[in-house]
């Protein structure tokens, strides 16, 4: 096994396993949300490229007992509330370093074909935002299950939305029927009561991009170290004079009481890039074999790997060889107190970083 040396929102869930088993078997039809991307409540509907609507057969209804970690709304007489002048009811909440305005439509947006179902908005109400900005985030709404106490959605439901200047708010029209949402026992209106909850996950662009080029006829260079005088070494680490390997400087290290996981039981063998031969933003992707020459019969002993060098630490083997091995003079690694270790390589491909 190798390995380098170096110098230098979980959250539970629980999903049903059938409607017949829940009892929710009506429900496995809900949630079929279509998200639109329009700004204006009374512009045409506009259907995303991922909308629900277009998965084949019924969503898969996500049942979960954690709250929801950002907006959490609890409607109390909601039939009052559908009878009112108002035709939605909104509230503001913080998510990923933005401020957001969540709205209801307790009848539905019927400008836009929700008639007879729940329509929710999302909007990115920030004003002090840079010219040319773009935010991404997930968004996912929840209905509370009084009866289960569980918080149900559709996985279908959380897409990857884009928010720009132009476009501030995404909605999904026919979140829930009304005949679905009523009838008390599917738990999410008992009493008059409901609760509804909100998640927006911000996807922050931290990507780091890199391109490997393989090289066709990679050059195999061999560098031998003969080490005398083995029982005199006193330091834990004990390197090479430096070489050329191709275009790069390179160095073999030897742990002699082992390093890492073989410290005290075996002696450690690695292969290190000197980084100042390297130029920046590279990276060097090298089949290696790191090599102990037995001096009696030709029998060497050698380990294989290949890895990416990009930095001082070296690649390697901590557990080489034991001790006890290395150390038995018939094994004829160790003779008059002499080794030999042989590096073999060759870089395979170059690893731009952009």
């Amino acid at each position: 096994m190798t390995s380098r040396i170096n110098r230098s929102l979980d959250q539970d869930s629980s999903s049903s396993s059938s409607a017949a088993e829940d009892g929710s078997q009506d429900v496995l039809s809900l949630l079929m949300g279509v998200f639109d991307d329009h700004n204006d409540e009374t512009s045409p509907q506009v259907r995303a490229p991922y909308s629900c609507a277009h998965v084949s057969g019924s969503p898969s209804l996500h049942r979960r007992d954690v709250v929801p970690s950002h907006f959490l709304l609890k409607i109390e007489s909601f039939a009052s509330l559908s009878k009112s002048p108002i035709t939605h009811y909104r509230s503001e909440f913080e998510a990923g370093g933005y401020n957001w305005e969540i709205s209801i439509f307790p009848n539905g947006d019927k400008t836009n074909g929700g008639e007879d179902h729940i329509s929710v908005f999302l909007r990115l109400i920030d004003t002090n935002l840079p010219i040319g900005w773009e935010v991404h985030a997930i968004f996912t709404f929840f209905l509370y299950d009084q009866i289960r106490e569980q918080y149900v959605t559709s996985q279908d439901n959380a897409n990857v939305l884009r928010f720009h200047a132009m476009k501030t708010k995404w909605s999904i029209i026919k979140y829930i029927d009304l005949k679905t949402f009523n009838d008390s026992s599917n738990g999410f209106l008992v009493n008059g009561s409901c609760a509804f909850g909100a998640e927006v996950f911000v996807v922050k662009n931290t990507i780091k991009g890199e391109c490997l080029t393989m090289i066709e006829d990679p050059i195999k260079c061999t560098n031998t170290w003969k080490i005398g005088d083995f029982s005199a070494i006193t330091q834990d680490r004990h390197a090479s004079q430096p070489f050329f390997g191709g275009d790069y400087i390179w160095k073999i290290v030897i742990y002699p009481n082992g390093f890492g996981e073989g410290n005290g039981t075996n002696i450690s063998l690695f292969l290190q890039l000197d980084t100042s031969s390297l130029p920046p933003n590279t990276k060097l992707f090298v089949n290696y074999v790191l090599r102990l020459k037995h001096q009696i019969n030709g029998k060497d002993f050698e380990q294989k790997a290949n890895n990416v060098f990009f930095s001082s630490n070296g690649w390697g083997f901590p557990t080489f060889m034991s001790l006890a091995k290395f150390k038995r003079l018939d094994n004829g690694f160790l003779l008059n107190d002499t080794c030999i270790i042989e590096a073999q390589f060759e870089v395979l491909g170059l690893i731009k970083q952009h």
